[in-house]
């Protein structure tokens, strides 16, 4: 099934950065590759990234995280966004990095996006679920929300849980909970892969595409120097969904989920992996 690849230039200008600071909203954001591809615009209320034939673009922030809830308002590439992969998600360094992704797999025009979650552990990852969503997100901005504690990972759309990865520590499996991470989103081709497999091509007479950003906001544990410095957000809380939102998640998990690892037997023969024991 899709694993989570990063094009190779990403890595040269993650090297090679030459990094610019932004204002506003964005002032825990830096622009680092892409060149113009990626900008500040609207007094630093909305961020763009572009992609042509040359090159994609992409921002991390500054600080790193222990734990926390980030948001962000994303409207991805509209029209025919078939071969591109807007990537939004946390990541640690290293080769044992942990990671929590957000990709969204462009499609050709009236086609619905394909909403791609993973999350590696020690540098684990094959931890796939893909969504459906129930809008058009070409159309205009929806907020998309990392929440990440000590006992379990919640993905939201516009505050509607649509996975949760739970701590199982108990089962012997990893859990990201000492590796700060910082969050990262890249805009870049994938048509290798991304759109039935690679069987679908970018149009490139369509670009530059570009994907709009606005409204990031972070309640959560900086991590600097070896030590966590937190504001509001409660490491120690668990945070339970509520009845509420066990109800959301698995009314999207019932319309809207198009894979889940979980359930992919012919992958897992010898028994799914066990944190798949484990209830919604």
């Amino acid at each position: 099934m899709l694993k989570n690849y990063r094009p190779l230039f990403f890595f040269t200008f993650l090297l090679f950065p030459g990094l610019l600071l932004v204002s506003a909203q964005f002032s825990e954001i830096d622009l680092s590759w892409g060149g113009d591809r990626a900008k500040i615009i609207e007094s630093g209320r909305l961020l763009q990234l572009s992609l042509d034939q040359i090159s994609g673009a992409g921002f991390q922030t500054r600080n790193e995280y222990l734990f926390g809830r980030i948001d962000m308002q994303i409207k991805v590439v509209p029209g025919n966004s078939a071969g591109t992969v807007t990537a939004y998600y946390l990541s640690s360094s290293g080769t044992a990095h942990d990671e929590i992704d957000f990709e969204f797999l462009g499609n050709v025009s009236g086609e619905p996006y394909i909403l791609h979650t993973n999350i590696y552990t020690q540098g684990k990852g094959e931890r796939e679920q893909q969504f459906y969503l129930w809008f058009d997100p070409r159309l205009d901005f929806h907020t998309y929300s990392i929440l990440w504690n000590e006992h379990h990972i919640v993905f939201s759309v516009d505050e509607t849980p649509i996975r949760i990865f739970r701590n199982a520590e108990h089962l012997g499996v990893p859990y990201p909970k000492s590796q700060p991470m910082r969050l990262y989103s890249s805009l870049w081709c994938a048509d290798n892969w991304a759109t039935r497999g690679g069987i679908v091509k970018t149009d490139w007479s369509r670009a530059p595409f570009v994907a709009s950003y606005r409204a990031f906001k972070t309640d959560a544990c900086t991590y600097s120097a070896g030590k966590s410095s937190c504001s509001s957000f409660s490491v120690k809380g668990r945070q339970a969904l509520g009845n509420e939102n066990l109800r959301k998640l698995r009314w999207v998990q019932r319309n809207y989920m198009i894979y889940n690892y979980c359930t992919d037997y012919k992958r897992f023969p010898q028994g799914v992996p066990p944190e798949c024991k484990l209830s919604t």
